[in-house]
């Protein structure tokens, strides 16, 4: 087993050298005109203000949870916090500095080549390094914490500094790891989404609505804090976001590894041994390898065969192929560590049922990602019926849009539920955290090819402001509208990992709190769980709420702002540069202000609930606010892809008679502003939001089911 850890780091460190190799690539490209550098200068310097910025908040705070941490949890797992964060921190960094490198080199890729081919290579190669860091990194430091702590021991016993709560660290060193990951992501997933869309809505009204001036026209204020935006919110905040997925996962599956042991080890075996345990606690890191390397030969073959002028299908290529090698390779290995040890009784269909399992999620992954296509993309009917009836007006739009995102629900939910329903048959409770695992085992691709969607989107705009040739917009225009469907899928990949991890998170919680000899079981027939559940409904449309309600207002505040600043004699007719320093400093106040509380809930409602009303309490917020936040989420971030879309049909001339400046484009960068916040602000938040909470919950389990005052 020992020797398994050590070939898992050899790989990853491969994995690493690969993301360094094409970090200088990227590098090592031309930038382009004058006017190219100097605007894409503006982004990197803003984009990295906004990190330092955002930082010394999140530093703060998690220097104030891993010394709580040390003093009463256990005494190691500040530091575990802590390094979780850091893990998070040092992706976000990566991948925000090497797409800020990318947008202009693929400009200039464009500008040199007129090739949508070889455009799209410099693209993926910078959205690469994002979603490789994301699976290394996460990878990396959980390996490094179990190879020092030891390995996972299901009989360790352990406290805090000044408290004497006895715990399992080796489990908590893996829960707190998580959780560091956790509130890195949701603080970068609110104030990244209220950053970029602050911005993008301010742009859009200004230069579309206001004064008819060309989409990322370089007179507007706000179009370089809007390009920025989607560096911070769509590289940043899904790396992050992701990051933690997968990481979640990995700790799910462990713990129920162990409490899988404990069940067995105290009704007296059931016919298993410590082998069994080794096994099960080492496949979902094996499972994780397996799609690491599998990802960097789909992202490696991407890179040297020779691409043609359908964006789509050749970043499809890439993604099916990491999945279908990671259900290749899954199949040997689970072949190897399970073949030869006594199994579960839960274990139905013998040695391969963690395979099925995680087959099972690698196919809902891609299913869902289908799904959302069809229904994001401009290639399909009901983004292009959304265009076709913008000519009726902004009333009509928005009611299709709606429609189309309520009906874009059902199918992602019964592929969910249907896969987690045959996982728990063929594997118990395990085989959730499989499925779950085996969903983001292909996580690098998935993240690369998301990454390439604000790549591509800020290469059109360098492409419109630093006033290049036309045909090259028509590259870049392409680009990325496809870029907006790839988003599309990542979002829509991203809340149903979010729901499958959710589902393992509280299906490992209710293993910790559950006393040895017990089956765990959470019951609904309880008024405390039914309490629960219907509170933490009701949170995720506060939620919702508070972030809609923070970026509108931080959207009109930089509209105005952009406004004052468009009155200037000499930036209107452009020869005059309008101040984007000022814009740019406004969205960064905005965005940090006003991530403090949102993010803060995730933290304090399991903490405030589990000490006042118990476990079971908590457990009924988790699983009320899972099933309400995954349809909304679904929505949300489909309605919002669709109008974003439906937009770009307009604009390239799809709509015979109804281009640019025309009352239907109009109605559909009306449809796009409400889009905006709903895709990127509040859809992608509630899946971190959910997680987190689960997260938070697993590593007070022990600690919150001895203390109860009301409960």
């Amino acid at each position: 087993m020992e020797s398994a850890w050590y070939i898992i780091i050899c790989l990853i460190v491969l994995a690493l050298c690969y993301v360094i190799f094409n970090y200088f690539k990227i590098k090592k490209m031309p930038e382009g005109t004058d006017d190219m550098v100097e605007m894409s200068a503006i982004i990197r310097s803003g984009a990295n203000a906004f990190l330092k910025t955002e930082f010394r908040a999140i530093i703060i705070v998690c220097a104030v949870v891993a010394v709580v941490f040390t003093l009463f949890v256990e005494k190691s797992t500040g530091l575990t916090f802590l390094i979780g964060a850091c893990m998070s921190s040092v992706v976000c960094i990566l991948g925000m500095k090497s797409a800020t490198y990318a947008n202009v080199r693929t400009a200039n890729r464009a500008r040199e080549t007129m090739s949508i081919g070889e455009t799209v290579k410099v693209a993926l190669c910078g959205g690469s390094i994002s979603g490789l860091s994301v699976q290394a990194f996460g990878m990396l430091g959980l390996m490094l914490i179990i190879i020092v702590g030891g390995g996972i021991d299901p009989d360790a016993s352990s406290h805090g500094l000044i408290a004497n709560l006895p715990c399992n660290p080796t489990i908590m060193r893996v829960t707190t790891y998580s959780l560091g990951c956790s509130v890195v992501a949701m603080f970068n997933r609110v104030a990244g989404g209220n950053y970029t869309k602050a911005a993008d809505i301010s742009s859009d009204i200004l230069a579309k609505l206001r004064h008819d001036l060309p989409e990322d026209d370089s007179r507007v204020p706000n179009v370089i804090a809007d390009f920025i935006g989607d560096n911070v919110n769509d590289i940043a905040g899904n790396c992050s976001d992701l990051l933690e997925s997968f990481v979640a996962t990995i700790a799910a599956a462990m713990m129920i590894g162990v409490t899988l042991f404990k069940v067995a080890e105290y009704s007296g075996g059931g016919g298993v041994n410590y082998d069994t345990f080794r096994a099960t606690i080492l496949f979902p890191a094996v499972l994780a390898a397996c799609g690491l390397l599998s990802c960097l030969i789909g992202l490696g073959y991407a890179s040297i065969r020779k691409m043609g002028d359908n964006p789509s299908k050749e970043l499809d290529i890439s993604s099916w192929l990491s999945a279908g090698l990671t259900i290749v390779l899954g199949f040997f290995a689970t072949g190897v560590i399970f073949k030869n040890v006594p199994l579960y009784a839960d274990f139905k269909l013998g040695y391969v049922s963690p395979w099925v399992a995680a087959a099972l999620g690698i196919l809902s992954g891609v299913a869902i990602g289908s799904i959302t296509e069809y229904y994001t993309s401009t290639e399909y009917k009901p983004t292009q019926k959304l265009a076709e009836i913008s000519t009726e007006g902004e009333a009509f739009v928005i009611t299709k849009g709606d429609a189309i995102g309520s009906r874009s629900c059902l199918l992602p939910v019964l592929v969910i539920g249907i896969a987690l329903f045959v996982s728990g048959k063929i594997c118990g409770t395990y085989g959730i955290a499989v499925a779950a695992l085996g969903m983001l085992a292909f996580v690098g691709a998935t993240v690369s090819i998301d990454a390439f969607g604000p790549i591509a989107d800020n290469a059109g705009g360098l492409a419109e402001s630093c006033h290049l040739d036309p045909e090259v917009r028509v590259i870049t225009d392409k680009l990325d509208a496809v870029g907006n469907t790839t988003a599309a899928i990542g979002k829509g990949f991203a809340i149903g990992s979010a729901a499958f991890a959710t589902v393992s998170l509280i299906t490992a919680y209710v293993g910790n709190y559950t006393a040895l000899g017990q089956e765990p079981m959470l019951n609904f027939a309880s008024f405390t769980v039914v309490a629960g559940g219907i509170i933490g409904g009701a949170l995720i449309e506060y939620f919702s709420a508070l972030l809609t309600d923070n970026t509108i207002e931080a959207a009109r505040d930089m509209a105005d702002e952009g406004d004052k600043l468009l009155s200037i004699p000499g930036v209107l007719e452009g020869t005059v540069k309008p101040d984007y320093n000022h814009m740019v400093h406004i969205a960064t106040k905005n965005a940090i202000s006003k991530m403090v509380v949102p993010s803060v809930l995730a933290l304090f409602i399991p903490v405030v609930g589990g000490f006042l009303f118990g476990v079971e309490f908590v457990g009924g917020i988790l699983v009320g606010a899972t099933i309400v936040a995954i349809p909304r989420a679904i929505f949300m971030g489909n309605s919002g892809g669709a109008f974003d879309n439906a937009k770009k049909y307009v604009e390239t001339g799809m709509l015979p008679g109804h281009g640019k400046g025309s009352a239907a484009h109009k109605a559909t960068v009306t449809g796009d502003t409400v889009g905006d916040t709903r895709k990127d602000v509040v859809g992608v938040a509630l899946d971190i939001f959910i997680k987190t909470m689960s997260t938070v919950s697993n590593t007070l389990a022990s600690v919150i089911s001895q203390f109860t005052l009301i409960g």
